[in-house]
């Protein structure tokens, strides 16, 4: 795996830093600037000094309350879940990882802040040529991607078909599965096609008549398919195009698999993935075979509007902030 060069580690600030925050469910309006303690890094854990964060879709449902079921959050919240920065302090008991190093991963506390702390078994040090917000736009990707295809067993010379294939998530599981040998057809709108065949994909329009139009490009069939959309009819037409439920995962319709018997996945759901799914991304990344598709850049002081921007939907590839 590519390793970035130690840098030097930064001087953090002795109690305090900056993050984006709320202290009740709401709209997007509820997120504000505050000052928090800063946080210390426990036995197993490296703190970040925190230089880009990713925006999921699952931040702004955690955000409106509609997840408090599953995703209960102490007040005030800080979210983010996956960051990009330089490490500047070690927990009790870390090994392979030092002061300086430049790196990226999943977070254990909010990533839209100063600074954060991140499981050291998953903490993957960034590769000099990837930047600071594709090192942070990747990690939940890279693991769902890999998590859900392992899910569905995909096989060389395959037909899997993704919902939402030009989404943060969609992507790169498109490149990854063609970079396994896989074919591609890609659920997008008419403007992400072009999108869809530069990264191998075969493009299809969703909404009324998808059973069709796939069947045109895959009169062979579809083996497997992954639903990123979480709308309409992906999950019924999914079922219908490869024959039965089996291979049928969705990471964003809970309901509509609980009700039609297909599996959901989720990093709470099953095990995570991150060590392998990083190993691959990075390969293919250093190969020439991945591409980290950035939607919108926004700095941290605007979270608000990242995150109206996220739910306002038709994203291309990734929104990130920078801290």
């Amino acid at each position: 795996m590519s390793q970035s060069p130690a840098s030097t580690a930064p001087t953090a600030p002795t109690t305090s830093m900056a993050a984006v925050a709320y202290s009740e469910f709401g709209p997007a309006d509820v997120l504000r600037r505050q000052e928090f303690p800063l946080p210390e890094p426990g036995p197993g854990q490296v703190r970040v000094a925190v230089r880009a964060a990713g925006v999921n879709a699952l931040d702004c449902k955690i955000r409106d309350g509609s997840l408090r079921q599953v995703f209960p959050v102490d007040f005030p919240h800080i979210p983010g879940v996956e960051a990009a920065g330089v490490i500047d302090a070690l927990g009790e008991g870390v090994t392979g990882l030092t002061l300086g190093d430049q790196v990226f991963g999943p977070t254990a506390t909010g990533s839209y802040a100063g600074y954060a702390l991140a499981p050291a078994a998953v903490t993957t040090l960034k590769p000099g040529p990837l930047d600071w917000e594709q090192a942070a736009a990747l990690p939940v990707a890279a693991e769902t991607s890999y998590r859900v295809l392992e899910l569905l067993a995909l096989r060389p010379g395959e037909t899997l078909l993704v919902h939402a294939a030009a989404g943060a998530v969609g992507v790169i599981a498109v490149q990854i599965a063609v970079a396994r040998g896989a074919t591609v057809i890609g659920t997008a709108s008419e403007a992400n096609h072009d999108l869809l065949r530069s990264l191998g994909a075969i493009p299809v329009a969703y909404g009324d008549g998808l059973v069709d139009r796939v069947r045109a490009v895959a009169p062979d069939g579809v083996h497997a398919a992954m639903d990123g959309a979480g709308r309409g009819d992906a999950l019924a037409a999914s079922i219908e195009l490869t024959g039965g439920k089996e291979r049928v995962v969705t990471i964003a319709d809970a309901a509509g698999a609980a009700r039609l018997g297909v599996h959901f996945s989720s990093g709470a759901s099953d095990e995570p993935r991150h060590r392998p799914a990083f190993e691959e991304a990075l390969a293919l990344f250093a190969a020439g075979k991945l591409r980290v598709v950035i939607h919108r850049v926004y700095p941290l002081d605007q979270a608000a509007e990242a995150h109206r921007e996220s739910e306002r939907g038709h994203v291309t590839g990734k929104i990130v902030l920078t801290v």
